[in-house]
């Protein structure tokens, strides 16, 4: 009996470990290797973690700058096996009060995910420019998309 029981616990925690939203803590890399950007980036998180197409995923991009920041933009572009099949561009104070001050800052990206997107591995990357479209900052990272629904979307239809 206290097989049945350890197995049981052992299978629960797993269940819980597969199907519980994440946030994973990704590897990215800059643009330019090269360049010395105004904004440098400490970390990227995505949620959740494995990435489900049907589902909303959020990117957390942490940040500094050394100096204020009165405005700019940020621009995403998303590749699937090198090609592009997404681009935005939006306000950088969109969902941040601007002006930055100088210091730690977080970039929030959502995005829900269609149905149809194909699994595989994709490339996102992000910049932020100034008013003159200079980078401020470029980032690239990978992630992946299971090839299955989330359960949410599957009980909603």
């Amino acid at each position: 009996m206290e097989g049945i029981r350890s197995n049981l616990f052992i299978a629960l925690l797993y269940f819980l470990s597969v199907t519980a939203p994440s946030i994973h803590a990704t590897d990215f890399k800059y643009c330019n290797k090269k360049k010395d950007y105004a904004v440098t980036i400490s970390g990227v998180e995505i949620s959740p973690d494995p990435i489900t197409k049907g589902k909303e995923t959020s990117f957390i991009i942490s940040a500094f700058t050394d100096k204020p920041l009165s405005g700019g933009k940020v621009v995403i572009g998303v590749a699937y096996f090198g090609w592009s099949v997404f681009s935005k561009t939006g306000d950088l104070c969109a969902n941040i009060s601007c002006p930055i001050p100088t210091g730690d800052f977080t970039i929030s990206y959502s995005q829900l995910l269609p149905a149809i997107a194909p699994p595989g591995s994709y490339t996102l990357t992000l910049k932020v420019q100034d008013a003159n479209k200079s980078d401020l900052t470029c980032i690239k990272f990978d992630f992946s998309i299971g090839f299955f629904l989330s359960s949410e979307r599957l009980t909603d239809t």
